[in-house]
């Protein structure tokens, strides 16, 4: 049997592939936006990128009832969005498999929260499974599918960052599986598909009665497995926490879950009854700890281990370690690299579109509500011109309530109130919050950054490019038609590259009482730098060190070697533009009061 090295997004694309799902949808967003990048490849299958993860969900409900298997994909943050179908296809179920693929992000290395989403798959009675490696991703694609079909449920693949990104062998079968079952169409059902009150009250009896079922099933399944070795101490755990406790506890017994909703009640009791100290290892939430609790087991868990950030070996080391039961001494600190207490801030690329509008915010000392991309970097010095970031869409809302509460408040003439969204982010969930901004006569300044591509998750193609996932050329959606069929009458494009214009368009919208939108066009420096613009160089005989151009936090822009200055008998550091990452935006020559940076023609 072939081998293969697939990180774990790679081998549930590959799992649902041989599986036979033939229609997956979903949003981008780390870390499990390589799941449909992957799948869109391989042939015979339909993928797409939905504007929201709702309507992601919905796409995938309406080809499972057709009996098709399908695929729906959301990191931790989108499933919030997608709750709400969610929830109701809890009681109506499908006929097709459909595996809900749900990566959480401990840590937040890429998301505003790291909340645990093993309790949604409590909250809606839906089987849950947590693989720890990417041969367990690929195997728990279809046996998801298979508990959908088997139990007329949704079932909820819940992976990790670790495990969506970390590589590990996979073992290769056959290019589809022969066991497939044939789809047969859209079968008109009222009571099972129609959720009014009356018949909603007819299927909740049936979602309890699924769950008793599927309790069977957790305690048969090979996914929840007792490896015994010393009794002395009993370890259960799940997830990418079971690969940590193997390698830090090799001689202790462990109840290894891959089945974690509904719990294994009889199995975790056999196993806590014939060890003589019982531990839970899991990341965030004492999700488990506290179901064995409610069960009357004496347990222990997160008094050593921490509900914050993601587990590592050496966190699993130190835990047991304080609980007394660590085999072996904790080996010394390891030694950080340089600079590992002053970590590099992450910045906006060199030429990025963005950093011209946010320089002008800046200066407009305006209170500035941002969304969810890359220019929420702008919080950082030293832009530092944002002063809230919540969700997807969520900018312009907030603005509307602001800028209202202030009218309220008597304070409308303070601060000016703006809002500031991407193009993908425009398209998941501004439209609506704009559509409320004109309904209800506010008095907010809405900046639409469109870069042309859903650039914070790697360069997604979303409604506004004119390519599908699959890269089909498609309509492209035009946000100034958008906007105008909204009812908004004050919208018009602007370069943020050109800086005396962005401040002067910022000034013209502040002063004007009501809604209105700017709508800033340029596209991504990462993904469009095929014509790049002449690069910039600094004149140290003209630049007199007022550190002014650093002030655009361009990773191009630093400060050079101290030279003397004849004219005052001091010495000076001028800046430096390093022309091998300089993409000629040319903001740093507009800052530059003292005409020291000059454009050099490519």
């Amino acid at each position: 049997m072939k081998k293969q090295i697939l990180s774990g997004n790679e081998a549930v694309a590959l799992g649902a592939f041989q599986a036979g799902v033939k229609v997956a949808s979903g949003y981008p967003g780390t870390p499990s936006t390589e799941i449909l990048q992957n799948f869109a490849t391989y042939k015979g299958v339909y993928a797409e990128w939905a504007p929201n993860e709702k309507v992601a969900l919905e796409v995938a409900i309406g080809s499972a009832m057709t009996g098709v298997r399908t695929l729906f994909t959301t990191k931790h943050v989108g499933l919030n969005v997608a709750a709400d179908p969610l929830m109701t296809l809890a009681y109506t179920g499908i006929p097709g498999g459909l595996l809900i693929v749900c990566a959480d992000d401990p840590g937040m290395h890429s998301s505003q929260n790291e909340q645990d989403n093993r309790f949604y798959a409590k909250f809606a009675k839906i089987p849950m499974l947590e693989p720890s490696d990417s041969q367990e991703a690929k195997e728990m694609v279809e046996e998801g599918l298979r508990l959908s079909e088997k139990y007329d449920s949704p079932t909820m693949l819940r992976i990790t960052t670790r495990v969506c990104h970390s590589k590990s062998i996979v073992q290769l079968d056959a290019e589809i599986q022969a066991d497939i079952p044939v789809a047969e169409g859209f079968k008109r059902d009222l009571k099972k598909f129609v959720m009014i009150p009356a018949f909603a009250k007819l299927r909740h009896p049936l979602v309890l009665e699924r769950e008793e079922k599927l309790k069977d099933i957790a305690e048969t399944t090979a996914f929840n497995r007792i490896e015994w070795n010393d009794n002395k101490i009993g370890i259960i755990t799940s997830g990418i926490a079971y690969q940590y406790v193997r390698e830090i506890m090799p001689d202790a017994s462990i109840l290894k879950l891959g089945m974690t909703f509904p719990l294994p009640i009889k199995k975790i009791k056999e196993f806590a009854g014939k060890v003589d100290r019982l531990f839970v290892v899991e990341e965030l939430e004492p999700y488990i700890e506290d179901e064995i609790r409610i069960m009357g087991l004496a347990v222990e868990g997160k008094a050593f281990f921490p509900r914050l950030d993601e587990l590592s070996p050496d966190v699993v080391a130190a835990g047991f370690a304080e609980a007394g039961v660590l085999p072996y001494d904790l080996p010394p600190d390891r030694e950080k690299a340089p600079g590992g207490d002053m970590p590099r801030p992450p910045l906006l690329c060199a030429g990025c579109p963005h950093r011209g509008l946010f320089y002008a915010l800046n200066k407009m000392k305006a209170i500035v509500h941002s969304d969810i991309g890359c220019y929420t970097l702008s919080v950082l010095p030293p832009l530092q011109s944002i002063d809230s970031t919540l969700c997807m869409g969520a900018s312009i809302s907030m603005a509307h309530g602001t800028a209202k509460a202030m009218a309220m408040a008597g304070l409308e003439d303070q601060r000016p109130v703006f809002a500031a969204i991407g193009d993908s982010t425009f398209f998941h969930s501004g439209i609506t919050s704009l559509m409320d901004v004109i309904y209800n006569k506010g008095n907010v300044n809405v900046v639409i950054l469109d870069n042309r591509i859903t650039a914070m998750t790697g360069g997604q193609q979303n409604p506004g490019t004119g390519r599908t996932l699959q890269m089909q050329e498609t309509y492209a959606v035009d946000i100034m038609e958008i906007v105008r069929a909204l009812g908004c009458k004050r919208v018009r494009e602007i370069d943020p590259f050109d800086l005396e214009g962005t401040i002067a368009a910022l000034k013209e919208e502040i002063a004007h009482d009501g809604p209105s939108v700017l709508v800033t066009k340029r596209p991504c420096v990462q993904l469009f730098r095929q014509d790049p613009q002449a690069v910039r160089v600094v004149d140290t005989d003209a630049c007199i060190g007022c550190k002014r151009c650093l002030k655009l936090g361009c990773p191009s822009i630093s400060q050079g070697d101290i030279i003397p200055d004849e004219a005052d008998k001091k010495e000076r550091r001028y800046s430096y533009i390093d022309a091998a990452t300089c993409y000629g935006c040319g903001l740093c020559e507009q800052v530059c009061t003292s005409n020291a940076i000059v454009c050099v023609p490519e």
